[in-house]
């Protein structure tokens, strides 16, 4: 082989690696970024440590909830209550013989369908329950929720409901009149219509899409829990037993898919159903600060739902029309996450 030969078969050697090795480069770039090991020193130096709530500037206090009862009372803010009177001749009913006259199903059209008997050892209104007296019942619906105000044709099926159940355990119901009902419940509708905030971010991938493990891992670390929807995660609220903070979700098809490690995920959302949780648990602050967290830690941008970047200056706007908001729910006796608003606006 002579030396003009050699070197050329010399450079095209090269030529052939250089184009191999980009084009493994722009493969691992391009592939969706994988959940790492965690570090298993007991003290991570400060370059070893992910990005935090606390990182954004804005540290979490610490919040004192109140207790919520122990059970769900009707309420006439937002429930059209029907009182259930025994017959002289009974003086009581069980627990057991309630329930069993208690229709298949807890809805009236789409208002929620209820029923509570006074319970003659505690002395308050509750769900029927085996093993209780009862010494009168009362029977509700809800005068408005997320699928609109109560109409004449639900409120006629509350009253058979009702009918049926105090026939069941010979009683006599009074409703109140339909159409004052009614109306009460366009103008409830109105109210909470008006008030129905729920808040959206999108964080975008800026190069490498992301795989669900990967996802999981930066949000984990953040204090969100896996939620029972594939594709979806949760920040619990501060007591047990509420409605979560945030909720973050990204593609469902992704988190089901048969390898997710390869599923490509470029957005993933935070959302915040502002109704449902409590004032003092400061849920936009955080949703700034884990929007904030998760971007830096996973080279995201924060966007709006049309993609446009948000400033920081617009989220001080939307934190100070919150706390309108708050305020005015709070005048209605429907302060944001008490069981009320939470009931109404679901």
């Amino acid at each position: 082989m002579s030396n003009l030969q050699l070197g050329l078969a010399i450079a095209g050697g090269i030529v052939l690696a250089g184009v191999v090795a980009h084009s493994a480069w722009t493969s691992r770039r391009n592939a969706p970024r994988q959940a790492q090991p965690e570090p298993t020193q007991d003290t991570p130096s400060p370059a070893d440590q992910e990005p935090t709530l606390s990182d954004s500037g804005l540290d979490t206090p610490a919040f004192s909830l109140p207790q919520l009862p122990r059970r769900p009372v009707m309420d006439s803010l937002i429930d059209v209550i029907a009182t259930v009177a025994l017959d002289p001749s009974v003086p009581a009913v069980s627990g057991e013989a309630a329930l069993a006259a208690l229709p298949s199903t807890r809805r009236a059209g789409t208002k929620p369908f209820s029923v509570e008997g006074y319970n003659l050892h505690t002395l308050v209104w509750e769900a029927p329950m085996p093993g209780q007296r009862y010494g009168g019942f009362q029977a509700g619906v809800q005068l408005a929720n997320r699928s609109g105000a109560l109409n004449e044709i639900e409120y006629s099926e509350f009253v058979v409901k009702t009918q049926a159940f105090a026939d069941a355990i010979n009683a006599t119901p009074d409703f109140p009149e339909m159409l004052d009902e009614v109306a009460r419940a366009r103008e409830l509708d109105q109210f909470a219509s008006a008030h129905d905030a729920q808040l959206g971010f999108t964080i975008r991938a800026r190069n490498a899409s992301w795989s669900p493990g990967y996802i999981h891992q930066n949000a984990a670390r953040l204090g969100f829990v896996p939620g029972v929807i594939p594709g979806r995660m949760v920040l619990p609220a501060s007591q047990e037993g509420l409605p979560p903070m945030l909720v973050l979700g990204f593609d469902s098809q992704a988190a089901l898919a048969d390898d997710p490690a390869q599923s490509a995920i470029r957005d993933i959302s935070l959302h915040l159903d502002v109704a449902q949780v409590d004032r003092a648990e400061h849920a936009f602050e955080r949703m700034r600060e884990s929007a904030a967290a998760l971007a830096q830690a996973m080279e995201g941008v924060v966007t709006d739902d049309n993609g446009q970047p948000l400033a920081a200056q617009t989220m001080d706007v939307i934190g100070t029309e919150l706390q309108t908001l708050y305020d005015t729910l709070e005048q209605r006796d429907l302060a944001a996450g008490s069981p009320l608003a939470r009931r109404l606006f679901s």
